[in-house]
């Protein structure tokens, strides 16, 4: 089972249910966890429902739920009247054991959503020493910021870092002579008034090209130089992505 966003309610009803099968210690973790706190979309997909019990409890076997054992013990916050562990250690496991590229939206996401903040993670950060993948979320928490929109905006701004390229400001504010805003970036360079945008497949209706079209030529006719990626750059060729950026910046 996974909490999608067509049928969340019904979704939230079964869950309740499943908790009536497990063990009164059960809290929901992970995925099923950032779900439920409201940064599931900038976490990895997963069928399954993710489930932490105390260490030595007995584990239900359950079609479709992964149970987890932790010896560190949880305060749960109750999310649609179901246990959860709190949204900081939630990012934080999550981030822990997912690959680097899929960490940083994590981390974004429980900011931007989860109602926490970046020392909340920090915090927690420092509670998981010695546990598998520390090093890597303890980088990343600096990096991490509320303004990602979506996990796409977190990664490609993951790999402009790591391309070594200056870091880019989230969400940059474009205004017209009027000094009202026009328009949003995705990520931009202000001072060098260079802007970097991923280009989902919401972008391939044709009402929505029409906008982008008249976006694009309005920016650039204010002097912005406007690169735009897709999928096949972010994930097949990220130096591709990089060596872009790097021409417009330079």
């Amino acid at each position: 089972m996974y909490l999608a966003p067509s049928n969340a309610h019904d979704d939230v009803a079964r869950l309740r249910a499943l908790f009536l099968r497990l063990p009164p210690e059960a809290v929901a973790c992970r995925q099923t966890a950032a779900r439920l706190h409201g940064f599931g979309e900038f976490a990895p997909l997963s069928p399954q429902v993710h489930i932490l019990v105390p260490a030595g409890l007995a584990r239900p076997q359950v079609r479709g739920v992964k149970i987890y054992d932790t010896v560190r013990p949880v305060e749960p916050v109750m999310v649609h009247g179901i246990p959860c562990v709190p949204a900081a250690r939630c990012a934080v496991d999550l981030a822990r054991t997912s690959r680097r590229l899929d960490a940083l939206p994590v981390l974004d996401g429980a900011l931007r959503l989860g109602g926490c903040t970046t020392d909340d993670l920090a915090a927690e950060v420092a509670l998981h020493q010695r546990l598998r993948g520390v090093c890597q979320v303890r980088e990343l928490v600096s990096l991490a910021d509320p303004g990602a929109q979506c996990r796409q905006e977190s990664q490609m701004r993951l790999v402009i870092i790591d391309g070594q390229l200056p870091r880019p400001e989230l969400q940059v504010a474009v205004v017209d002579e009027y000094g009202n805003v026009r328009y949003y970036l995705d990520l931009g360079w202000r001072r060098r008034r260079v802007g970097a945008e991923y280009d989902g497949v919401s972008h391939l209706d044709r009402v929505v090209a029409r906008r982008d079209r008249e976006r694009h030529n309005w920016l650039v006719a204010q002097g912005w130089r406007m690169r735009y990626f897709t999928d096949v750059d972010l994930y097949r060729r990220p130096q591709h992505l990089v060596t872009v950026l790097r021409g417009a910046l330079t």
